[in-house]
């Protein structure tokens, strides 16, 4: 059951691994319906439900809907572990350009995103808000996409933690997801060193449905790989926006992560995939994702890796590679049946 409230309010260097793969990235590209240069971004709230839990939902694209439009292609933003949908929105007076919700609204797409179960915005439960539990909220959440875009599928991008939601209900919904891209992703964690550090805390997962997320372990997200990879002025915007919402978030997705990997099983992944590594990303390792890559059903997949980047790809410095990426696979032709 669903219920919603809306408020009004290249260049790139890529380095991709394995024999075809990236493959497409430099194909010709037929770029989405896009409003005229002069339009401003339009953006509105939603509200929804999972059982009893509310679920907030945010909107951006490029000028209000209107009545026998053309569709726009939606992307839905899904949001890590340690943060909420601001990531994929953030205000930085001064230092650049890093919504990426205004980045893929002003090339033509109708942007989504929202906070999971216990997350920002969102119902507060007992629960630890596992990678299970993020797929049911993208399930409910797409309900009120469809409704409101007359669309019955969606691009989905995940970032971390939520690439594992996104993937997992990309598993249990796939005639709901069109193209998927899976940002700092892991498959099993196989020599992960980040999941191993992250792993003398299990017990702690295992007991405990919240953890502690003071403004340290917010900016710590940009600099345990490699310092310099994201502005440090820009973790501390970050940490500024999320400690508002709280100084704990669930442990459902640690838990997942450091004990329960695989959660997905990349043979029932039947929409094209595109993974996202950064180049010091200490989460997964090359080896780990292009184990997943080769078990991908179809032939539409690519693993891209991107230079002098770490774990979050979203805000880094060099953040304009991920988004090239992200456009150039989500406006990909769709192929010839032979």
């Amino acid at each position: 059951m669903t219920e919603s409230k809306r408020v009004l309010p290249r260049r790139a260097v890529l380095k991709t691994a394995g024999l075809g793969v990236g493959a497409g990235l430099l194909a010709g590209v037929s770029a989405p319906a896009q409003a005229a240069p002069d339009t401003e971004i339009w953006s509105a709230e939603y509200w929804t439900k999972k059982g009893d839990v509310p679920l907030y939902i945010f909107r951006k694209r490029l000028g209000a809907p209107k009545p026998g439009e053309s569709s726009r292609p939606v992307l839905f933003l899904v949001h890590g572990s340690s943060v909420t949908w601001r990531i994929f929105d953030l205000d930085t007076p001064g230092h650049g350009e890093y919504s990426m919700m205004n980045v893929f609204a002003r090339w033509g797409f109708d942007v989504w995103t929202m906070d999971h179960e216990n997350y920002g915005k969102s119902g507060r439960t007992g629960g630890n808000s596992d990678i299970a539990s993020g797929a049911q909220d993208l399930k409910a959440a797409m309900q009120v996409v469809m409704r409101e875009t007359g669309q019955s599928r969606a691009h989905f991008m995940g970032e971390s933690s939520g690439a594992l939601r996104a993937a997992v209900y990309a598993m249990t919904e796939p005639d709901r997801v069109d193209r998927l891209v899976l940002a700092a992703f892991t498959y099993k964690g196989t020599e992960s060193p980040t999941l191993k550090k992250r792993a003398e805390q299990l017990e702690y997962f295992r007991t405990h449905n919240m953890r502690p997320r003071d403004r340290a372990m917010i900016e710590s997200i940009f600099t345990r790989d490699k310092a310099g990879t994201t502005n440090p002025a820009v973790g501390k915007i970050l940490a500024d926006v999320e400690l508002q919402f709280g100084d704990q978030v669930p442990t459902g997705t640690y838990l997942d992560m450091t004990a329960n990997l695989p959660v997905v099983d990349a043979k029932k992944v039947s929409a094209p995939v595109l993974l996202v590594r950064g180049e010091y990303d200490g989460i997964a390792t090359v080896e780990d994702l292009f184990d997943f890559y080769r078990q991908l059903p179809h032939g539409d997949k690519q693993l891209v890796i991107l230079p002098n980047t770490a774990h979050s790809v979203a805000v880094a410095i060099n953040r304009h590679l991920f988004w090239h990426a992200v456009r150039h696979f989500l406006d990909m032709p769709s192929p010839t049946a032979i």
